[in-house]
């Protein structure tokens, strides 16, 4: 794996633990038990441990204090999901114009990882507003008390949510951002892990509705919706992923076999999680910002353009 970012020398296979456990594949007493036996000469387990928990403050990039974004917390109706779903809404200052008339922006809808709307979800929509986006991030643990600060207790949070309820949430969630005054009326979608998933749901859910969706490590669609989709797709894997890699090439061939415009990339010596900078054993600095490079002008052609 690549320890470029100045990580400590964290064995693959702890790695690999740590995403088993925040995929709710292994209990918190089972990860902290498993760690022990990858702990050797000069890294205990509790730094092992230390190492692959999450340190937001570490990944943030732009301050929630930016002066160069404007951000609140949204409620959004959702009648066919479970009622409502809150969100984190972000635009650039400079779209507010001197005479109180907001420039209207493309949106792009950002999806959590499987563990509710933490805080480095929000950090990405920063990213986007400071690329002259507007980005909404609903948080999937709205009718449950929403994050709740922690990712494992926000894991089984999110085990808890009626799978059907909570993609119509985000359905919800989509319509709301596109129908808004302030927005072009044209709308993308990304996501990491289950939020990539559900980007390649969206695209089949909302038809025309969706201009481009830019999936990191999510599950494809079924073969038989890939008909459905009018978006560009925009395919993010991590190459020691290998479950989600290996499975791309048959999603690639229903995507050319319907004809739907995408692009998708396998980055070498990348896990997955590799965009998520506040997991620094599972970062990948050149992946990520490649990736992101990608994902700002794929949004910037078929999203921002008419």
């Amino acid at each position: 794996m690549d320890q470029s970012n100045g990580r400590k020398n964290i064995p693959a296979e702890a790695v690999e633990l740590y995403t088993r456990y925040i995929h709710g594949e292994v209990s918190r007493r089972a990860f902290l038990s498993g760690v022990k036996r990858f702990a050797v000469a000069g890294l205990t387990a509790t730094a092992i441990i230390d190492a692959l928990m999450p340190n937001y403050a570490l990944g943030q990039q732009v301050s929630k204090t930016d002066e160069r974004i404007k951000a609140s917390y949204e409620t959004v109706p959702s009648p066919n999901g479970n009622g409502y779903i809150r969100g984190y809404f972000v635009r650039p200052f400079s779209a507010d114009t001197r005479d109180a008339t907001p420039a209207k922006l493309p949106g792009i809808i950002v999806i959590h990882e499987n563990r509710g709307l933490n805080p480095h979800t929000e950090d990405v929509a920063r990213r986007f507003a400071l690329e002259n986006f507007m980005a909404f991030a609903p948080d999937a643990l709205s009718s449950v008390g929403g994050y709740p600060g922690d990712d494992y207790k926000g894991g089984l949070l999110f085990n808890k949510i009626d799978a059907a309820k909570r993609t119509e949430d985000f359905v919800a969630a989509a319509q709301w951002l596109k129908s808004r005054a302030d927005c072009s009326g044209r709308i993308g979608a990304t996501g990491f892990c289950f939020g990539g998933s559900l980007a390649n749901s969206l695209s089949v859910l909302l038809g025309a509705d969706l201009g481009a969706a830019a999936p990191f490590y999510g599950g494809a669609p079924k073969p038989e919706d890939v008909a459905k989709i009018k978006a560009a797709i925009l395919i993010h894997h991590g190459a020691l992923d290998t479950q989600l890699a290996a499975a791309y090439p048959a999603q690639e061939a229903e995507l050319k076999k319907n004809k739907i415009r995408y692009e998708g990339h396998v980055y070498p010596n990348a896990v997955h999680g590799f965009f998520n900078d506040a997991t620094p054993e599972r970062y990948n600095k050149a992946a990520a910002e490649q990736a992101w490079t990608r994902t700002i002008e794929w949004f910037n052609q078929y999203v921002r353009a008419a």
